[in-house]
């Protein structure tokens, strides 16, 4: 019977389309991602804020001046957020899951704001909830480190206003740089596991809050939000460039394992994120001598990894490098750090979607399951089983 019915089913829901988007598009086969019409390489060439970025997923259009700057504001708003949402953080054990202690903080968020569905007020909560998660996701980071948390302060961006309450001192411009363009390269990629799962929330007309708290939960995932990790930390485990032939041949060619930060369910070609945080790091590993290490460990890994993969259409995609990037900035590879500074960025591609589907296309998400047990069986009461 399952043999009868397989063809019925769409595994991982690979070829369904849930939804229309003008958010993101992307084309797998040549390797173009685009925001809003928008080519990825061509907004980070032009300097982009994230702030820029984060607006045109939420109006549909980039902001003049006046625009970016109201936009700020609400951000900046969201920057202070209750004691109970930082205590649902400090609560907990300091080897907790970085990003189960977002989950746990926008979990109070869902407990205790009055959130309704309204196309009058939806960005305006979304451009406060950004703040909200510079504020959380620095949180969580001094927390796991033993830190007592700061509030970001307003400034100039966004990114250094989360890098300073990250570290607790002024960034330099080329951290401040890096962390802008790494925020802008993982906002959003159309609909994968965690934006999907986020939607089904929302789909019940569920809060915002409770939509990225489902989010989050699919991103903590190793084949998700936990590649990056995942990535870093197979580079860790080889330890030298000239170790790295011996373990790829050992694990991936003759072990059969999954080569992390390789490989993508849309793209068959070289991802083009990828290819900035790659070109990013190497100006970034000259400050830290463990990121410069994991980077040439990571070059030789790809060479081998395109080497034998690339004929399938495998490739690196974006966490292969971007955990690289992290460790260069002074994020030590703990505690899933990595992914919850991912949620920072995507936070906002989530709500994007969210937004865009509650407003215009919503419907409860519901689907089928192709049963395939046995059929008509007698009940048999417990005295006689």
């Amino acid at each position: 019977m399952v043999k009868e019915h397989m063809e019925q089913i769409s595994k991982g829901l690979e070829d369904i389309n849930l939804k229309w988007t003008k958010l993101t598009s992307i084309d797998g086969e040549k390797g173009i991602l685009k925001y809003g019409g928008y080519k990825i390489e061509d907004i980070i060439k032009g300097k982009a804020l994230v702030e820029e970025v984060q607006y045109l997923f939420l109006h549909g259009e980039l902001p003049n001046k006046r625009q970016l700057a109201d936009f700020q504001g609400k951000i900046h708003d969201g920057y202070s957020v209750p004691k109970y949402v930082i205590d649902a953080i400090t609560n907990l054990p300091y080897e907790s899951d970085a990003v189960a202690l977002q989950m746990n903080a926008f979990a109070a968020l869902a407990a205790t704001e009055k959130f309704k569905w309204d196309k009058q007020a939806d960005r305006d909560v979304a451009a406060k909830v950004i703040g909200n998660m510079a504020t959380i996701t620095a949180a969580a980071y001094r927390h796991i480190s033993g830190m007592k948390p700061l509030e970001p302060e307003p400034s100039s961006s966004y990114a250094e206003s989360f890098l300073k309450a990250a570290f607790g001192k002024k960034p330099s411009q080329q951290e401040i740089d890096a962390i802008n363009t790494a925020l802008i390269l993982y906002m959003d990629h159309e609909v994968p596991a965690s934006t999907t799962a986020g939607l089904v929330v929302v789909s019940t007309l569920a809060d915002m809050y409770s939509g990225i708290v489902g989010a989050l939960a699919a991103l903590k995932g190793p084949l998700h939000g936990g590649a990056a990790e995942a990535a870093i930390s197979q580079f860790a485990q080889i330890g030298d460039p000239a170790k790295a032939e011996e373990w790829f041949n050992q694990n991936i060619v003759t072990g059969k394992s999954r080569l992390m930060g390789f490989g993508h369910r849309v793209y068959k070609t070289y991802d083009p994120r990828a290819k900035i945080f790659k070109s990013m790091a190497v100006d970034l590993i000259k400050n830290n001598r463990e990121a410069e290490k994991m980077y040439k460990i990571a070059l030789k890994v790809e060479e081998l990894g395109i080497k034998n993969m690339a004929s399938k259409g495998i490739y690196p995609n974006t966490d292969f490098f971007s955990g690289i990037t992290y460790m260069s900035l002074g994020f030590p590879l703990k505690n899933n750090i990595y992914t919850a500074i991912f949620a920072l960025s995507r936070v906002t591609g989530w709500m994007g979607h969210f937004i865009e589907y509650v407003e215009e296309q919503h419907r409860l998400i519901r689907p089928r399951a192709v049963y395939t047990g046995p059929e008509d069986r007698s009940f048999i009461p417990i005295s006689r089983r």
